[in-house]
């Protein structure tokens, strides 16, 4: 298991001049990384942070990026987007091919005024009838969603059929966590 120290930070910020304090963009992709750390303690000025290609199962110990602007989680194991509610810079957060089932999860962004794009793609909660709908409703300062525009006619349907893809989607989580724990206990 790698793990996000001042030594490995330091090398990653050599454009910094290895200053870790300072930093505002740090790039840790593909470093088989377990488990976010050290960051919201000794990189508090950070605005562009990548994590992708990691195999982090867990959103954690970011909340103290006050700075964050953007932050990519593309490629991991996550399964439930959470503990990002103290990032109120975030404008575009990344979470292509995780695991997220659990669609719901994204009310924990609601209080992120500044956040502008969401990329879910290649989650199983973007196969959920009425995901898109229930997404821009939820999170009505969204301008785009996996890469899309949202537009103001798309805005007010989803506004207008929220209570309806909310039990669709709870549904379809519900169906989704089943037939993963069969997977799972197939696997032990």
């Amino acid at each position: 298991m790698v793990r996000i120290t001042e030594d490995l930070v330091r090398k990653r910020s050599e454009h910094n001049e290895g200053e870790i304090f300072s930093l505002e963009e740090l790039t840790l992709h593909q470093q088989d990384i377990e488990r976010i750390e050290f960051l919201d303690k000794h990189c508090k000025k950070l605005r562009i942070l990548y994590l992708q290609n990691n195999l982090i199962p867990k959103i954690e110990n970011i909340s103290r990026l006050k700075e964050l602007e953007y932050l990519n989680l593309a490629l991991n194991n996550i399964e439930v987007i959470e503990n990002l509610e103290g990032c109120e810079s975030l404008k575009k957060l990344e979470l292509t091919v995780n695991f997220i089932g659990d669609l719901t999860s994204v009310e924990n962004l609601i209080n992120l005024e500044n956040l502008e794009e969401l990329y879910l793609v290649g989650n199983p909660c973007t196969e959920y009838a009425g995901y898109r709908e229930y997404v821009i409703a939820t999170l009505p300062q969204l301008k785009v969603l996996d890469g899309e525009e949202i537009g103001k006619a798309e805005r007010i349907i989803a506004f207008q059929n929220l209570s309806a893809h909310y039990k669709t989607i709870l549904q379809s989580q519900k169906a989704y966590f089943a037939k993963r724990v069969i997977i799972l206990t197939m696997l032990v």
